[in-house]
């Protein structure tokens, strides 16, 4: 009856793996300065994070901004402002890039530094960050 068990075990022990769940990783591009644009991209990130939750799956999502959407993540502008932190306190799997070059044109347009939320993380570019997380074998998704 033990070599019978035992054999079980290692029989069924493959679909162990399975029951861990997938890793998904998602990017989400934010280009324009308009709420309901910035509204969507949080709701897809929330849809997205619900979802694969249920499956018993784990995804990792970074929101990229860059021109006109990095008002987004700007702290005395964004429409969202709440709504980013909110998450962010909520869900450990999301992040918020800002690009340094829409940043630094910005700040030579307007003569003043660029202050982001706190929830944000510079790159030096965001359209390069995209291509890097699609190497990277995140999904894009421009809402």
């Amino acid at each position: 009856m033990k070599r019978f068990a035992l054999a079980a075990v290692v029989a069924f022990a493959p679909l162990a793996v399975f029951a861990e769940g997938v890793a998904h990783k998602v990017a989400i591009h934010v280009d324009q300065n308009d709420p309901q644009v910035m509204n969507m991209a949080l709701n897809n990130a929330a849809n997205v994070a619900s979802y694969y939750e249920s499956q018993g799956d784990t995804v990792t999502i970074e929101m990229v901004t860059y021109g006109p959407g990095l008002n987004m993540l700007i702290a005395d502008k964004s429409p969202v402002a709440q709504r980013i932190s909110a998450m962010s306190l909520e869900m450990d799997n999301i992040s918020f890039s800002a690009c340094a070059n829409t940043m630094a044109g910005m700040k030579k347009k307007t003569g003043h530094d660029v202050v982001l939320l706190s929830e944000a993380t510079v790159v030096p570019s965001g359209v390069v960050r995209l291509i890097e997380l699609q190497e990277d074998g995140f999904a894009y998704v421009r809402p």
